[in-house]
């Protein structure tokens, strides 16, 4: 209670770290998102002798003849660059989307700041002075888990806008003869999004047949259907696949099914964001910030 001659004096320590947070990156300008640009950051951080290379980092859409846009803010406990070369390898394998679009900018912070979550405060000073377009849309979950295969997205969800890419090609399939099992591994190495599937000794035991040539997605799991035993299906969701003997099991977010009689497509079903979802942009579904 004050008076004439006292006060009291309350230190928010978050909100001084939020606002120099604030301010160091504004300093910055945004640089394109590429491999060149994120190669370049481990000698900067070894130079500056910092011993961890966490931090927190701005993506940003500048798309042609329109002002450059604030899209993710988001944490990197491992090094920031791992952490940004993973969102450069996602979104080269979106549709809609150009990585020639991309921006970045990080700021490297030291390791005993990740309790007080950087990413939080800094989400909540740009959302005093506008909007950030892809926090709480999905946009840096890692991979959810079999129980969210079966999610009803939002309707303003992340993979629906940026859908993966079907067809891009497949990099790394080696033509001829080899196991099934070996296919599924390499294409699982040569996509850039999640193709998780059930293993089964069986497909060491089944042989096939790589055609030569250039495969994109769709062709290669129109290919790997073709061979699957029993119920197996190739399901193709809207932002990863994946592969179960649970044929003909449908899934809400699903876009397109493989199986061994036939591919086929399916409109995904979406539902509309609840009220506090849609105000509160703060973190991602899924259990909240970048892991």
């Amino acid at each position: 209670m004050a008076d004439g001659y006292s006060d009291q004096f309350r230190l928010s320590i978050t909100e001084a770290l939020s606002k120099q947070l604030y301010a160091a990156l504004k300093r910055l300008e945004p640089a394109p998102l590429t491999r060149e640009n994120l190669d370049a950051l481990t000698p900067q951080a070894e130079k500056l002798g910092l011993p961890s290379m966490s931090g927190v980092y701005q993506l940003f859409r500048q798309l042609p003849g329109e002002e450059r846009q604030l899209t993710y803010v988001g944490k990197a406990d491992e090094p920031l660059p791992e952490r940004l070369g993973n969102h450069l390898y996602k979104l080269s394998g979106r549709e809609n989307i150009s990585i020639d679009e991309m921006f970045f900018k990080c700021l490297f912070v030291e390791e005993d700041l990740s309790s007080v979550s950087p990413e939080k405060m800094l989400i909540k000073e740009h959302l005093r002075n506008g909007k950030i377009v892809w926090n709480n849309r999905g946009f840096g979950n890692n991979d959810p888990g079999r129980n969210r295969d079966r999610t009803v997205i939002k309707s303003n969800h992340f993979d629906l806008e940026f859908p993966i890419d079907l067809s891009r090609r497949v990099s790394g399939l080696t033509p001829g003869v080899q196991s099934l099992h070996d296919v599924l591994w390499e294409i699982k190495r040569g996509i850039p999004f999640l193709f998780r599937f059930k293993h089964s000794a069986a497909f060491k035991e089944l042989m096939v047949t790589v055609p030569e040539g250039e495969m994109t997605v769709d062709d290669a799991f129109r290919f790997v259907a073709k061979n699957l035993p029993g119920k197996w299906q190739i399901c193709a969701l809207l932002g990863w696949v994946i592969m179960y003997d649970d044929s003909p099991s449908r899934y809400p977010s699903a876009r397109r099914y493989y199986r061994s009689d036939g591919v086929s497509d399916q409109i995904p079903k979406t539902r509309k964001p609840g009220k506090n979802e849609a105000e509160d942009e703060v973190g991602d579904e899924d259990g909240g910030f970048d892991e």
